[in-house]
């Protein structure tokens, strides 16, 4: 009888182990990617995201961090990535954003933004969620907003003061007709071209020079074949952490408020990173050879006016954002 009860409780403890074992939540293994180096503020934010999603969620949700294009060629790869499904969270600007979704072109106009605080009021507010939702339509759906700061201009030629000094350079760009039309205007030659190829093609003089926030022009190394740095802050460049439409659906709703949440801790994280860094990088870049001059913006702001007028109406009604925007300032 002993021996019976024993079996029995043998046989049911397995039954509990097996009940247990098969009722145990689905495990998540997402691969998040982006761009640039790991020692980017893109990739700290990403960490923090990792670090709190994962501990949220016991371990249910597992990410893995991708830098340097290892999941893609540049920013619009990854982008349609997570349409394909070959990519499944992405952190990076929004710059390629306005070849998938018109409405994002608002942010890439130049001197839109006085300052950093004016920015975040926007993409915080009604305004940014807006545009962040239309995402969802193309696949994609907008978690927060991550910032990768000011673009300022780099060269091998010659300092940059003024509109003239731009004349006849040839500068790559991001695949953005904004972006290349702003430099068109001050006579410049725009060379779109994916940010894997950037260092070669500066190197090799393919291109004159290149147009990024300082912490990329740090940590990609751009000094080491860039003589001139420009601090122009010509565009804000807005940037997001976002997750593939299909994957976030089929998350229970729970850990849909932890990736949410996640997401929100980690950007505000991630600017106070990037703020950190820029003044302190640009110390460092003039210590390590780097002309660094600070234009007046005045004559550029003139010098880039008609791109409004070239592009405004390519945001339909939503053109009255624009409008609200400027006159914030």
């Amino acid at each position: 009888m002993k021996l019976k009860g024993m079996v029995v409780m043998a046989l049911a403890c397995a039954m509990v182990f097996s009940l247990v074992t098969f009722g145990e939540a689905a495990k998540y293994e997402f691969k998040l990617g982006h761009a640039v180096s790991d020692q980017h503020p893109y990739h700290l934010g990403a960490q923090k995201f990792k670090e709190i999603v994962e501990k949220e969620t016991n371990g249910e949700i597992e990410i893995s961090l991708f830098p340097n294009n290892q999941l893609g060629t540049g920013e619009r790869d990854l982008l349609e990535g997570l349409q394909l499904g070959t990519v499944d969270l992405y952190v990076g600007s929004t710059g390629p954003m306005g070849g998938f979704e018109k409405r994002f072109m608002m942010f890439d106009f130049p001197f839109l933004f006085k300052d950093k605080a004016q920015a975040y009021a926007v993409l915080d507010g009604k305004i940014g969620q807006y545009v962040m939702g239309l995402l969802d339509r193309i696949g994609i759906t907008g978690l927060a907003w991550y910032e990768n700061g000011f673009r300022h201009f780099t060269n091998s030629k010659r300092p940059v003061n003024s509109p003239e000094d731009v004349k006849g350079l040839k500068l790559r760009t991001m695949e953005n007709k904004i972006h290349m039309a702003l430099w068109r205007a001050m006579g410049a030659d725009p060379t779109p071209m994916a940010w894997g190829e950037v260092f070669t093609a500066l190197q090799q003089g393919t291109v004159d020079g290149q147009e990024n926030p300082v912490p990329i022009i740090f940590v990609q190394k751009v000094y080491e074949v860039q003589k001139h740095l420009a601090l122009t802050g010509h565009v804000f460049s807005p940037a997001m952490i976002a997750i593939a439409k299909a994957k976030f659906d089929a998350l229970p709703e729970g850990h849909k408020e932890i990736i949410r949440k996640a997401a929100q801790e980690s950007a505000l994280f991630q600017r106070e990173q990037i703020t950190k860094m820029e003044s302190e990088q640009v110390a460092k870049l003039k210590e390590l050879g780097m002309e660094v001059t600070t234009p007046d913006v005045t004559p550029f702001r003139e010098a880039t006016k008609a791109v409004y007028d070239e592009f405004k109406s390519e945001l339909g009604d939503d053109a009255k954002l624009l409008d609200e925007i400027l006159s914030g300032k």
